[in-house]
């Protein structure tokens, strides 16, 4: 769903160029983009007001969740009113004059160097890998490194004035990264809708299956879970999930009120229509 927001300013990770703004822009239409030199700075650009809304990557299909994203997702007030998926294509880009050759570093984001890493290890075996904070970021710094390659986008390579030296070089053709809109809101329900929430079960036998119970008993699809470590609580963990329905709905009303009868900390990170 297009957003038209005419004036209204939305944070992406930047630098001009990457996926992050490609989701921005297929989300919303009219808007003021605003990159970001990280995804915390998203979180901080929302929450104080520098930005209307924010878009943050939070999974990749093939490389599992982005773990600073759902860490500021427990921290910040923000809430999740969009989700974006988008099909991710990766490139082999270079400076005009260097060749496959002459190739003695990668430079790209860790997501993109992982989704490509039996092309790295076919094509350069035991190259030098360096993580950059974005796809764009590291074809931005070709300018300034010797003989370097970065995986990014087209459109980063074109407004840096790069060569793509290899199209499609990501290793699973069905590679596509699901980022959410942050606002100081969520969505008014649609009918297609999903919830995102965090939620720490009791340490007793059988909770975790308790707490998913109350959504089996009421027949409430699970789109996603998954464990992080509670950082202020050493082997404790905390579980994010998705699923489908608004928590204005009654049957999710019902399941959020069951739930923090049997946990010890839910958070609901906001509800929002599907992505189409």
């Amino acid at each position: 769903m297009v957003k038209q927001e005419r004036g209204k300013q939305v944070a992406y990770l930047g630098p001009e160029g990457t996926f992050c703004e490609q989701a921005a822009r297929k989300h919303f239409s009219r808007a003021v983009f605003v990159p970001c030199p990280s995804v915390a700075d998203i979180f901080i650009a929302v929450e104080t007001g520098g930005a209307n809304y924010g878009v943050v990557p939070v999974e990749n299909s093939t490389e599992g969740s982005e773990r600073v994203t759902l860490d500021r997702l427990l921290e910040s007030k923000v809430m999740i009113c969009g989700e974006v998926e988008l099909k991710i294509t990766q490139n082999l880009i270079v400076k005009p004059s260097i060749g496959l050759s002459q190739v003695r570093v990668i430079l790209s984001h860790p997501q993109a160097l992982a989704q490509c890493r039996r092309f790295i290890e076919k094509t350069f075996p035991r190259m030098e890998l360096k993580e950059t904070s974005s796809t764009a970021k590291a074809v931005e710094m070709l300018k300034s490194v010797d003989n370097a390659a970065a995986i990014g986008t087209e459109a980063a390579a074109e407004r840096s004035g790069m060569t793509v030296l290899a199209r499609s070089i990501e290793d699973e053709p069905n590679n596509f990264t699901r980022f959410f809109v942050l606002g100081e809101r969520d969505a008014e329900p649609t009918g297609g809708d999903k919830t995102s929430l965090i939620f720490s079960a009791k340490h007793l036998p059988g909770s975790l299956y308790r707490v998913l119970e109350v959504f089996a008993v009421r027949d409430i699809n699970l789109t996603k879970i998954e464990s992080r470590p509670e950082k202020s609580k050493p082997w404790n963990y905390l579980f994010y999930l998705d699923f489908e329905g608004h928590r204005a709905d009654a049957k999710s009303r019902e399941v959020l009120d069951e739930m923090r009868e049997r946990c010890d900390f839910v958070k609901v990170l906001g509800s929002y229509p599907k992505a189409a």
